[in-house]
């Protein structure tokens, strides 16, 4: 049995971060692993964000970080209440000779629900239902913390605490500028357009599965749409109608591109990786005492950032055509048929908030990306992007804290990782790039594997420093360990990688002791696996078939695999604390499971999207299977 984990809580700069996760072990298992020795909790500059620093639920952050949006103010009327935060802010005294009905603020969080406080002398009470109200953490802390991820509880209240609410604010310096939007940036070309992609044209259905409270799975503002078990297909993203081609998952966002050239955005919107305007005040309703609010279909979340909507086509040069998205924790890309890139969102470190660009802290329109043309295809880990232009170069950009940009990098000049620059792949060789959280992959043209970035459980596939919370890859090596094998696609999750052969084989490595592997541990030869000191498997460290499977492309969530097979099933395994894997639970899966129920049975699925706490799958919307027959 593997081990129960603890949320871990780091605090984070925005109402919500870009990306949250709960990860679950025992806690009686030690806190790393390590071969034949126990993991040093030790910070370092390459400090890797642990597995189980992501909390279960919503709650309150602090403000320490002047870079990140702030969280807004409840906003609470009662007078008394008022005259009260005035008299501490100015001095002076100001009596309540009425007594006002109160209004209190409706704290929503996945699990739980805080029942509106009753004003002394009145009967009603008005609740403003408060979706933007807690903060999801991405950024995780340097040491290794095996404790398994439970579902925390909420925070109390102010009322509930007997503090005085703090006054209202209506606009924060840092939300975006109400303005009128730039004129697009003209991108210098030389000669005619020349194109270098083409979009796919075949519509999908999508289905959304896991945690939505946040508006990740893109199905509205309803209360159904807040913990959806097993696969749902998606009426907001329907084939027919909208006409979805391409779709990228990320933290707690999400993206598609459309056969008619839109790009749709949802989910949570605190960095801008929405790239649009999501600004809602919500609204006040009364409601008795004594009444109970559970029946109300609608969850309180902001429509505007739960329902798919359109970017706006005024921040890109006119005629343009998109062929591909990319998302990240709180960033999002689009690149164009001619290989330019548009961006939006911003990249975050242990810190806090990186930037997006030199020049911009957090872009939240879209707005071209300098120093990238001729791009094929864009590549995203949780805080860093690679770029495979159509000669087979690759520039990387992003946070490197963790080397995942393949170039050394320091505090004093960690800016300048937001620039993107080739680094040491060799040169027009490169046919295939991907990221795990904090580490990266190249293929190049001979079918050799690359790798390089975080690497404490092995996660590249190189067996170095294992166990060591600060191990890393410093710049791209070979995978001696993939020689073997002829790899056509590669991802990776927070510790944990797959790999797919040219002949449909799944390959595993990495961190097991949360069932990222999707393989029984008693199943593994022991000559695999590397072991702490009381003797506890820890990390697969060379790679390792799933038996059984024949695989066309994989997804990897932090803890979570998903693998379609060839003949159109979903096979998934890992956390499954928000319902993840699609199976309905959330306990842990341990081995490889197909994913069944009645919407996604007879379907012939072709991709799989891991976020943060949520996962997707797509069909092409004109594809079944014979089910019996039938």
């Amino acid at each position: 049995m593997p081990p129960k984990k603890t949320a871990n809580v780091a605090e984070t700069t925005g109402r919500r971060s870009a990306r949250a996760k709960t990860t679950t072990k025992p806690a009686t298992k030690p806190s790393a692993p390590a071969s034949k020795k126990t993991v040093s909790n030790g910070k370092g500059k390459n400090a890797q964000p642990s597995v189980a620093s992501v909390p279960a639920t919503k709650r309150k952050v602090t403000h320490e970080d002047s870079s990140s949006r702030p969280l807004k103010q409840i906003k609470v009327a009662e007078d008394a209440t008022k005259a009260s935060a005035r008299t501490k802010a100015t001095g002076t005294k100001e009596s309540a000779t009425k007594k006002p009905a109160t209004k209190v603020a409706e704290k929503k969080t996945t699990q739980t629900k805080a029942t509106p406080a009753k004003a002394a002398d009145t009967k009603k009470v008005a609740t403003k239902a408060v979706t933007k109200a807690t903060a999801k953490s991405t950024t995780k802390t340097v040491p290794v913390n095996d404790a398994k991820p439970v579902r925390g509880k909420r925070k109390a209240t102010d009322e509930e605490e007997g503090v005085s609410p703090r006054p209202t604010k209506k606009a924060s310096i840092s939300e975006p500028p109400k303005v009128k939007a730039p004129h697009p940036v003209k991108i210098a070309r030389r000669g005619p357009r020349s194109f270098v992609g083409k979009a796919p044209t075949t519509r999908l259905n999508v289905y959304v599965f896991g945690e939505g409270s946040s508006g990740e799975l893109g199905l509205g503002s309803a209360k159904t749409a807040v913990d959806v078990k097993r696969p749902r297909l998606n009426p907001n993203l329907a084939a027919g109608t909208v006409g979805v081609v391409q779709i990228a998952a990320g933290g707690m966002h999400a993206v598609a591109l459309t056969d008619d050239n839109k790009i749709l955005t949802w989910g949570v919107n605190d960095l801008g990786a929405v790239g649009r305007d999501t600004e809602w005040e919500g609204g006040l309703k009364d409601i008795d005492d004594d009444s109970d609010d559970s029946s109300d279909e609608d969850s309180g979340m902001n429509p505007k950032e739960s329902t798919p909507a359109e970017v706006p086509g005024q921040y890109f040069e006119e005629n343009t055509k998109f062929v591909q998205v990319a998302a990240g924790d709180s960033a999002t890309f689009a690149v164009t048929e001619e290989g330019y890139v548009y961006g939006w969102g911003t990249f975050r470190n242990n810190e806090g908030v990186l930037g997006f660009s030199q020049d911009s802290h957090i872009q939240y329109m879209p707005t071209h990306v300098a120093g990238l043309k001729r791009i094929k295809s864009i590549a995203m880990g949780n805080n860093h992007a690679l770029a495979l232009d159509n000669k087979g170069n690759v520039f990387a950009w992003g946070s490197g804290q963790q080397n995942q940009l393949g170039r050394r990098l320091v505090e004093r000049t960690a800016k300048g990782g937001l620039v993107p620059r080739e680094f040491g792949l060799p040169k027009n060789k490169i046919k295939f790039v991907a990221c795990g959280s904090y580490h990266s992959f190249a293929i190049d043209d001979k079918g050799r594997v690359w790798a390089w970035g975080a690497n404490s459980y092995c996660e590249t596939g190189i067996p170095q420093g294992l166990g060591d919370n600060n191990s890393v890859v410093a710049k791209p090596t070979i995978v001696e360990s993939l020689s073997d094998y002829r790899i056509k696609y590669i991802t990776g999750g927070d510790h944990h990688s797959l790999a797919v052969t040219d002949d449909g084989e799944l390959l595993v490595w990495g961190r097991l002791d949360g069932f990222q592997i999707g393989i029984k541990v008693e199943d593994i030869p022991k000559d695999h696996i590397t072991f702490d000191d009381k003797d506890v498997p820890r990390i697969l460290h060379k790679p390792l078939k799933i038996k059984g499977l024949k695989v066309s492309m994989v997804a990897a969530g932090s803890d979570t695999s998903i693998a379609i097979t060839t003949d159109g099933k979903a096979y998934s395994w890992g956390f499954s604390s928000n319902y993840q894997t699609g199976q309905g639970t959330d306990d842990d899966v341990e081995v490889a499971t197909m994913i069944d129920n009645t919407a996604v049975r007879g379907k012939k699925l072709t991709w799989a999207g891991c976020g943060g706490q949520y996962s997707m799958l797509a069909s092409p919307a004109e594809d079944t299977v014979m089910v019996n027959g039938v």
